[in-house]
């Protein structure tokens, strides 16, 4: 039996955000169709929908949106959603948005009359109470779903404390592309660096630039690093913090070993590849904590050793592959640094476990998990007043 599956959006925009979907539609006991924006304002940079590579088992449908610059509260072009859902015949819908933001509450309104079976995913690490209209978004997407999809420890732990039914979760990480994300080769590493202007060792920063990433507390960092310490710093995203990183880097007279690019997603390999050791000082902020920390499982497999912050899930991601720090502790990042730059052994052990983690977080094992998952939520019993 071929299993139908839909899944929707709107992080698929970006062609690498669909890796772990496109391999569970290598299987060919699962029929799948994706659906994205057409545009999408990203968190880094607009971005319109991107190709699928040559030979691809998905069958993509792009969908028009509007006001996606605001994510709680952008919606799908409603009549044409509503098509896609109720004409499919599918055997299972997947929401890859937050319950209960307005796009999540509209998909499994699409889904309503239909006896497909519903899923969704969600980040959420906080146990959180919206204010109206988002806990009607959320309690109505939750009474159509079969089933949930928690991405990270604490997102289970605070969804199980929220009343989400037990038996219908399941915990399934985001996933990296193996084939995409590997130690780089000496040789272009040297001549990535060259291209930069950048001398090693190389610090590294990836994500968002904005204060709850933690930005503020690496500057303190570096500022305590003694005057002597070689050390440039490279760092991919943009951001309202980006103004300030320059700032702080010219006041000390530094801008030639401090480099700040926004690089397309599939760029972003062997950039992060020239990195010595990749930084998370993510900060715990009043609503939000860091949810997973894709670019740690990233550095893992690109052999870049992680120092990362006691925030949110980033403790769970990393184990025994990284050191953790406290988030707010400059001076302790300092030290940290400074002992992983004089301790190469121990920065290519921890690149070694970095490399050995990393294939719990591969796109086939998470792939797995989907299937298994997609393959019990059409066993599980179903009625209109589900």
């Amino acid at each position: 039996m071929t299993l139908r599956i839909l899944t929707i959006g709107h992080s698929y925009v970006i062609g690498m955000n669909r890796a772990v979907i496109r391999e569970v539609a290598r299987d060919p006991a699962f029929d799948v169709t994706l659906a994205a924006p057409n545009f999408f304002h990203g968190d880094l940079r607009p971005v319109s929908l991107e190709p699928e590579p040559d030979h691809s088992p998905l069958r993509i449908v792009g969908l028009d949106t509007f006001w996606s610059r605001f994510v709680h509260i952008f919606r799908y072009q409603g009549r044409a959603l509503n098509r896609l859902v109720r004409a499919g015949g599918f055997d299972v819908v997947h929401a890859w948005e937050e319950p209960y933001i307005f796009s999540g509450y509209q998909i499994a309104r699409a889904v309503a009359p239909t006896s497909s079976r519903f899923c969704f995913r969600t980040a959420q690490n906080y146990r959180k109470r919206y204010p109206p209209p988002f806990q009607l978004f959320e309690r109505h997407t939750l009474a159509r779903a079969q089933g949930w999809i928690a991405s990270g420890s604490l997102v289970d732990q605070a969804m199980r404390e929220r009343g989400y039914p037990v038996e219908r979760g399941r915990l399934i990480p985001l996933g990296v592309d193996l084939q995409a994300f590997q130690p780089l080769d000496p040789s272009l590493r040297a001549r990535m660096l060259r291209s930069l202007g950048l001398s090693p060792p190389v610090l590294g920063f990836l994500g968002r630039l904005t204060p709850a990433k933690g930005l503020d507390v690496l500057m303190q960092a570096l500022d305590l690093l003694p005057p002597s310490r070689p050390w440039s710093l490279l760092v991919l995203g943009s951001g309202p913090e980006e103004a300030r990183v320059r700032r702080w880097a010219a006041q000390r007279g530094w801008s030639s070993r401090v480099r700040i690019k926004l690089v397309q997603h599939q760029e972003v390999p062997r950039f992060l590849g020239t990195m010595d050791l990749l930084l998370a000082p993510s900060q715990t902020v009043r609503n939000w904590r860091e949810q997973f920390g894709r670019m740690l499982i990233e550095a893992f497999a690109s052999g870049v050793p992680v120092i990362g912050s006691d925030s949110g899930e980033i403790p769970y991601v990393v184990g025994d592959a990284g050191r953790i720090v406290p988030e707010a502790d400059a001076a302790a990042w300092a030290r940290a640094i400074e002992e992983w730059l004089d301790d190469p052994a121990t920065r290519k052990d921890m690149a070694r476990r970095g490399l050995d983690r990393v294939q719990r977080f591969s796109v086939p094992a998470v792939a797995q998990q989907y299937r298994d998952y997609f393959r019990w939520l059409v066993e599980q019993p179903w009625s209109k007043s589900a």
